[in-house]
């Protein structure tokens, strides 16, 4: 494979996931309706407009031209009509879409997976000749995770910790986060560096990829912010950080703790579930 990433590479697609939804929804919305629409006075509303007036007619049928006069004062009469007539007009819009979504799952046959799964299936010794258009979810977790860095140094004397994956890290709290990250087969590096626009080069505790969406986070472990000096270099950090792109809440985490509050393990788990389990349609790059 030559690039990690080439022009006719594709995106992540949550295309089907979305439509299954708004399918679900719709048909939810549309027994909603039919069932008010049944339950509502027969008859329909007749608007006529003549300038800035506006009249109100309640006729039996469509075959009905003329119909009752109903009085601006008889508002709860206009509500019950109004709403069944704007109910009809929606019912026969969600009908339509929900045609179109039945058309696209019927006709779909999970063919996203299907153009994965059909370089991921090669052996290596045919991938090697393809640039793929797009790759499986464990083929794009191992080249990312195949790509090798230099992490930053420990020196001698400090107190490390050795995570599952065999890596030594700085605290319990980063092996917890580790560890937790490595039994949910959540792709990470630890102390990975990047360059950021200016040059200087930081080493994030953590980056980890979002497999589904193929986008990567930067984990930033501050555990020892009743430390003056530690705070301020860590604040530091985070402004270079976010000077280059790497936002707080959208790719960058972090989490915090002190000698008198240590970061609990259900943070760290709400922490793993909110951005990197399941799928979220609305970070998909």
């Amino acid at each position: 494979m030559k690039n990690d990433q080439h022009n006719n590479m594709l995106t992540p697609t949550f295309l089907y996931e979305e439509a299954k939804r708004r399918y679900q929804e719709i048909t939810a919305c549309k027994a909603a309706l039919e069932k008010e629409i049944r339950q509502a006075p027969a008859g329909l509303i007749h608007i006529v407009r003549s300038g800035t007036r506006v009249q109100f007619y309640l006729r039996k049928d469509k075959s009905d031209r003329g119909g009752r006069y109903i009085r601006k004062s008889d508002t709860q009469t206009i509500r019950t009509f109004l709403r069944k007539s704007y109910q009809e007009k929606v019912l026969k819009l969600l009908k339509n879409e929900l045609a179109n979504l039945d058309l696209l799952l019927r006709k779909h046959n999970n063919i996203n997976k299907r153009i994965r799964c059909l370089y991921s299936d090669y052996p290596m010794e045919i991938k090697q000749y393809i640039d793929p258009v797009d790759i499986s979810d464990s083929d794009y977790a191992s080249k990312w995770l195949s790509k090798p860095f230099k992490g930053l140094d420990i020196s001698d004397g400090v107190t490390v910790y050795e995570t599952k994956r065999g890596e030594r890290v700085r605290s319990k709290s980063e092996l917890t986060i580790a560890n937790m990250l490595a039994d949910k087969g959540i792709p990470y590096k630890y102390e990975c560096p990047i360059t950021l626009g200016n040059g200087v080069v930081i080493h994030p505790d953590f980056t980890v990829l979002n497999v589904k969406t193929r986008k990567v986070f930067y984990w930033e472990h501050r555990g020892m912010m009743d430390d003056s000096d530690y705070a301020r270099q860590a604040v530091f950090k985070m402004k270079s950080m976010m000077k280059n792109g790497i936002i707080l809440g959208e790719n960058l985490i972090i989490t915090e703790e002190t000698s008198a509050n240590p970061l609990g393990t259900n943070e760290i788990e709400t922490i793993i579930n909110h951005f990197f389990t399941g799928i979220r349609i609305t970070e998909a790059k």
